[in-house]
């Protein structure tokens, strides 16, 4: 056992996210993953589910993933009945309670709703119950549009919210294969061990794929989680990965971790403009992070209001940053290019248009 994989063993808060491919190829998935969470008393966990919309086409007749909006919120709302009375049947026999936890994007992207949403899946926890995460697709039809990424997002966004040490996303491949079809074993870099090999799924149920997987990989280790990705089919998945055996592909929770106040920056806010800096500003900005000024502005583009996130972009357009307007666009523009000192007393606090702590620079996005 690798020192990398021996860390799982120690995992006290485990985020799993199953796949709608697996759970539609096999129902006593439930069981086993209910059988493997009971058996780990020292740890809690939050299992992230897709298999809504495919179990509802069945229950509705539909033979192929529909195209039309209101049948796939349709098939979204007969089947999330269907899919937690197999988690509750499945882990109530184990003595677990479940709890269901429907999410949208905006619930997260709202600092104040997402608190909340931290503060109930905490309850949740201490009161023992498992809580079973899954976009809300009935009503929100963005999440069906863009989707979180067939959850794997999701599970990369919900990992700060519960400080999970351990994310495992459990699809239907063994792992990340290489360019010979081979798994590979351990990703420290995902930009030059990873990414070399994603290629993207098309076609089936679920709507994500090993990009997406590598992606909320890479976003979960940057929040300071080990990620496993492995087949949900393989005989005692769950348990070969906390007893740290060599399964499925791990990729090793970054040394620099993001906050969860930037990992929701970076990952979860939707930027609605852009700033342009010149060039020193850019340069400092991509060094050292610093704030950025309004004398640093050449330009602003797009409708944001105070609050909103905004991509932070050189005299080319090359985005360095990402953070969180401290003003709106029309003022942002009224101040470009003016030191504070230049400003009017009323207007002295557009001097710093987006501060350092609400700041992610660009190696992080």
């Amino acid at each position: 056992m690798t020192d990398a994989r021996a860390q799982l063993t120690c995992a006290r808060c485990v985020v799993i996210k199953i796949g709608s491919s697996a759970l539609a190829g096999d129902n006593r998935i439930f069981r086993r993953l209910s059988e493997s969470i009971a058996a780990r008393k020292d740890a809690s966990f939050v299992v992230v589910s897709s298999g809504a919309i495919a179990l509802g086409m069945r229950k509705l007749g539909y033979a192929t993933r529909p195209r039309e909006m209101a049948k796939l919120q349709a098939a979204a709302a007969a089947g999330q009945s269907l899919l937690m009375r197999a988690y509750e049947e499945a882990f109530e026999a184990c003595g677990l309670a479940v709890a269901q936890v429907l999410l949208t994007h905006a619930d997260l992207a709202d600092r104040v709703r997402a608190r909340n949403a931290r503060a109930a899946l905490r309850a949740l926890l201490d009161a023992g119950a498992v809580p079973i995460l899954n976009e809300n697709d009935s009503v929100a039809t963005d999440e069906i549009r863009d989707k979180f990424g067939d959850n794997d997002q999701l599970a990369a966004m919900v990992a700060p919210l519960v400080d999970a040490d351990l994310v495992i996303l459990l699809s239907d491949v063994e792992g990340l294969l290489d360019q010979q079809g081979q798994r590979v074993p351990i990703v420290r870099d995902v930009e030059s061990e990873a990414l070399p090999h994603v290629r993207r799924s098309a076609g089936g149920i679920g709507s994500g794929g090993m990009a997406s997987k590598v992606e909320s990989a890479r976003r979960a280790t940057l929040a300071g989680a080990n990620v496993v990705v492995a087949d949900a089919g393989a005989s005692g998945v769950v348990d070969a990965v906390l007893a740290g055996k060599d399964i499925g592909t791990l990729f090793v929770a970054a040394r620099k971790r993001l906050s969860a106040k930037k990992c929701w920056i970076a990952f979860t806010l939707r930027p609605r403009g852009d700033l342009v800096l010149d060039r020193g500003a850019a340069d400092a900005v991509r060094a050292r992070g610093k704030s950025v000024l309004s004398v640093d502005l050449l330009g602003v583009r797009g409708d944001f209001r105070a609050g909103d996130a905004v991509r932070i972009v050189d005299a080319d357009g090359r985005e360095i940053a990402r953070g969180v307007a401290r003003c709106s666009a029309p003022d942002a523009a009224m101040v470009a290019g003016k030191a504070r000192e230049d400003l009017p007393i009323e207007l002295v606090e557009l001097g710093v248009v987006v501060h350092a702590d609400d700041l992610v620079v660009g190696g992080h996005l």
